[in-house]
């Protein structure tokens, strides 16, 4: 909690002593149908140098104390960006407690980590670079070495009229993330696209079971983002003493095993789930969802089980697999 107080008065005082230089034109969003126009920050308006600065530090090992991974070392693109490993593995072998989370349609979140204790995308950078289980370094030592490279500077002073430094860093990567936008699935085809013909008729009879009131999915899986941007206890775990979750923020007991809901996009590609990796199909969700869950004090009200059968259950996981977005993968504007 220190920490975090630390970081958002070291942004705060960023924000007021940096100047934001004229921009140029600002790059304008490709907003898929179906989709809401997402809120950039004043402080950092979009354009196409400082989206190409972010995508050059998102790739970057320099970021990592010992130059051995990058952002993109835990957010794959072949993972929608997100992790193939239950725990990514940091710097000199160290690992974390927590999966890595895609980077999916950021933009729109209003919650950026599973606890909820990082309030925006310009903020969150320090959470990774200066992890000792993950990037393990400091931003400030970061931007020592970002000055020593004379390519960054140049492009640093292009786009902030200033060489490399901390409000920098964390406003390049926030833009290059608010341009990873999902939202060409063949369901987004089917759904806000006019393309009937988009899905299966199995995949359609999952999706009538997705947005069923027996099965209850979309109570926390709604909207275009397929998150309702709440925590919630699913009742997959009985014990949550090794990571409480969003208590760990709010100390309080009523929070213990609550966790931000993650967006179902690209569910197919993004295994293995939940906040610490040990679950590895959509198999396993089904069944537990369907026993009710674990029955946990705090497990959520939604949760309390359903009947399916074996057919319905290969219907439904049709549908999740029809919102994998391979376009999206493929974006060759976010690919190294």
């Amino acid at each position: 909690m220190r920490k975090l107080i630390s970081i958002l008065f070291l942004s705060a005082i960023l924000v007021s002593c940096s100047e934001v230089i004229p921009e140029e034109k600002a790059y304008e969003l490709q907003i898929p149908p179906g989709f809401d126009v997402p809120q950039i920050p004043e402080d950092n308006i979009l354009t196409d140098a400082k989206i190409a600065l972010g995508k050059k530090l998102f790739y970057s090992t320099a970021l990592s104390v010992d130059s051995t991974i990058s952002c993109a070392s835990c957010h794959r693109p072949e993972n929608a960006f997100a992790d193939h490993l239950a725990i990514s593995h940091g710097v000199m072998g160290r690992t974390g407690f927590r999966n890595a989370p895609s980077l999916q349609n950021v933009a729109w979140y209003t919650v950026i980590t599973m606890d909820g204790g990082n309030p925006s995308l310009e903020t969150q950078p320090y959470v990774p670079i200066e992890t000792h289980e993950e990037m393990g370094f400091n931003m400030v030592l970061l931007c020592e070495r970002l000055n020593t490279d004379a390519e960054m500077v140049t492009s640093f002073n292009d786009v902030f009229g200033s060489n490399p430094d901390p409000y920098g860093v964390t406003r390049a990567l926030a833009a290059f993330e608010r341009t990873m936008i999902s939202g060409n699935s063949r369901y987004d085809q089917y759904a806000y696209q006019g393309n009937i013909h988009a899905l299966t008729a199995e995949e359609l009879q999952g999706k009538d079971l997705f947005f069923s009131d027996a099965l209850g999915c979309a109570n926390c899986h709604s909207g275009f983002l397929f998150t309702n941007n709440t925590f919630e206890n699913n009742g997959f775990f009985s014990d949550y003493s090794a990571d409480s979750g969003r208590a760990r923020i709010t100390w309080l007991h009523e929070d213990v095993g609550k966790f931000k809901v993650p967006s179902l996009r690209n569910v197919g590609v993004t295994a293995p789930y939940m906040h610490n990796g040990q679950v590895e199909t959509l198999d396993e969700i089904i069944d537990m969802y369907a026993a009710g869950g674990s029955g946990h004090e705090n497990q959520s009200g939604f949760i309390t089980g359903f009947s399916i059968t074996p057919a319905e259950k290969e219907a439904l996981k049709a549908f999740l697999l029809s919102l994998t977005d391979i376009s999206f993968m493929q974006n060759p504007d976010l690919l190294e």
